[in-house]
């Protein structure tokens, strides 16, 4: 056997006055233990070169030579004064095969990877998918079994099972009223629009509306509505919240078809007025009223048409309007109510319908075509019939043929009239006022009627199939 090929042994040390030892080889066969060196620290054998490979830290595997070559084992990281040193006592002895046990240092990385290895990986995307899936499949499930249960058990008990808990039906938000909408203007009008109920001394009766004009309980309304009762009789008035009161005339004008009542101590407010000379076809308009007895009635539509002549009244009392036409809708009871624009403002009084012709009297509806009183008129006529209790009206003081159509042709020319004053004659036909076509008498009347007392006019007008032209200066009537 060869000194590489044997196992180390430990040499004791020799008392230099003793004989020489006589030695022998044990046989070729392992030792059964290691040998433990003596105390103190050992060096290597000497002439060793190098290290033998370490096993994994940890590991509890001998070491064994690899090279060939006896070998000596250095620590990482450990100091070489530190490492467990071994020299063979005797030839043949056993190097030691258990080792002290020897931990590395952790790596610089060590708490990432510790938190990499507690931190479980995200499962993959589909498989979450998945699981979202199945879960809210299991809690439909577990609900519909849970109401079916339900139904079972309210189906096979007698006595009634409490209704789940939840918000209150019908008791949503309240929807906002939209400035310049129709329900804003009837918000803020229907408090100052009333119903009158009037009763004639001859027992005649008559319903329509009015509305509140001013903070003495004064309200417009039309002279037809009211004139059963100028002989006597009595007048009630209606407001919103139902409360009644007795009204008393204050005047009336057949002329313009507009009456003044009053309440006093009324509760109700006062409506702002507009300008009618500013309303455009086409605009959007509303018509307040009690139709048919139904107070408090809204319609909505446009100015359909502006200057319209009409006619209206009651029996014996004939008005000429230069209307605002409209198709909201008006109808029987309507009349005296305000027909008002978009900014909650008054521009006319509802006064007339148009009927289908051959149609009774008062049997029929609304057709699309109502007329109403423009604002700027009525505020003037309100105005004298509240301070006199009358009002006045332009003339020029000639009669026209109502029959004649293609102008207004004069019949009869008073004396020292404002007519004869300008030179017209009988016969003489009128064709325009102001340039504003002319081509019947009812239209000359309205157009006349839209101006004031000691107004001067043009009038354009034929004679003999030659024109001519005349300066009026309009006298004033009372009526």
């Amino acid at each position: 056997m060869s000194w590489d090929d044997a196992e180390p042994t430990v040499r004791t040390p020799r008392d230099p006055a003793a004989p020489e030892p006589t030695r022998e080889l044990p046989p070729e066969r392992p030792i059964a233990g290691p040998v433990v060196p003596p105390a103190g620290p050992a060096l290597p054998p000497a002439g060793t070169a190098g290290a033998a490979p370490m096993s994994p830290p940890g590991s509890t595997a001998p070491y064994r030579q690899t090279n060939g070559r006896s070998t000596s084992q250095r620590s990482f990281g450990r100091p070489e004064a530190q490492e467990p040193a071994f020299r063979p006592v005797y030839q043949g002895q056993a190097w030691p095969t258990q080792q002290p046990t020897y931990t590395p240092p952790p790596p610089l990385d060590w708490h990432q990877q510790q938190a990499r290895a507690y931190t479980p990986a995200p499962p993959p995307k589909s498989n979450r998918v998945f699981a979202i899936a199945a879960a809210v499949a299991l809690v439909v499930g577990v609900i519909g079994g849970a109401a079916g249960a339900g139904a079972v058990i309210g189906l096979d008990d007698d006595e009634p099972t409490a209704q789940p808990s939840g918000p209150p039906i019908g008791n949503g938000v309240d929807p906002k009223v939209r400035s310049g909408s129709v329900s804003a203007v009837a918000a803020s009008l229907l408090p100052s629009v009333v119903q009158l109920k009037v009763e004639g001394a001859d027992n005649s009766n008559a319903t329509g509306s009015g509305f509140v004009i001013d903070g003495s309980g004064h309200i417009l309304t039309n002279n037809h509505v009211v004139s059963a009762a100028a002989s006597g009789g009595s007048i009630q008035v209606q407001t919103e919240k139902g409360k009644t009161a007795t009204a008393r005339l204050v005047g009336r004008s057949p002329a313009y078809d507009l009456a003044v009542v009053q309440v006093v101590g009324l509760d109700a407010p006062s409506v702002q007025f507009g300008r009618s000379d500013l309303a455009v076809v086409g605009q959007d308009v509303v018509a307040i009223g009690s139709p048919l007895g139904l107070a408090g009635t809204v319609t909505y539509g446009i100015v359909s048409a502006k200057n319209r002549p009409v006619t209206a009244g009651g029996e014996g009392e004939i008005s000429y309007i230069n209307a605002l036409q409209t198709d909201a809708a008006i109808n029987p009871g309507n009349s005296g109510g305000p027909l008002v624009d978009m900014n909650a403002r008054v521009i006319a009084v509802n006064s007339a319908i148009a009927t289908v012709p051959g149609a009774e009297e008062g049997s029929s509806g609304n057709i699309g075509l109502g007329f109403a009183i423009p604002i700027d008129q009525a505020r003037r006529t309100a105005q004298q019939l509240i301070a006199t209790g009358q009002a006045s009206y332009p003339v020029i003081g000639a009669n026209v043929d109502m029959t004649f159509e293609g102008g207004a042709r004069v019949e009869k020319v008073q004396t020292g009239s404002p007519a004869a004053q300008a030179g017209l004659r009988t016969g003489d036909v009128i064709t325009s006022i102001n340039n504003q076509p002319v081509d019947t008498a009812e239209a000359l009347i309205v157009a006349i009627r839209t101006h004031q007392p000691g107004e001067s006019v043009q009038l354009d007008y034929e004679r003999g199939g030659k024109p001519h032209e005349a300066t009026v200066k309009l006298g004033t009537q009372t009526g």
